[in-house]
């Protein structure tokens, strides 16, 4: 199983970003999705996350400005940031806890995506 993060960049403060991260592999089910990101000398933290049915929940710093989404049948799931500021410069990395075909659930992470916020 592998996923793979895309759509990271540089961007000025006010600016947008969409990232994606695909998931692949030997995938019987996913169940949450998720987006965390670490910026430098910080802890990694969780931005968002998503449910299988589209239940949604976000860190209170990026309420308002980002939109997690997913596509079910393509196993991707989206991460839409508006009004970006420096504060949101870092790694965005993500996640999925999903049942492979052998019947077991395990939490796989997608290498990180670097977003940088210019001021």
């Amino acid at each position: 199983v592998q996923l793979q993060a895309s759509g990271g960049g540089l961007v000025q403060a006010g600016g947008s970003l969409r990232l994606s991260c695909v998931a692949s592999g030997s995938i019987f089910s996913i169940n949450d999705m998720a987006w965390y990101r670490q910026a430098p000398g910080k802890q990694r933290e969780l931005v968002a996350r998503i449910s299988s049915s589209g239940s949604t929940m976000y860190a209170d710093v990026v309420k308002g400005r980002f939109t997690i989404s997913r596509d079910n049948v393509k196993n991707t799931v989206y991460l839409q940031m508006n009004s970006l500021n420096p504060e949101d410069t870092a790694s965005y990395y993500c996640n999925a806890n999903l049942m492979k075909y052998d019947r077991r659930w395990g939490i796989y992470w997608g290498q990180g995506t670097l977003v940088t916020v210019s001021s």
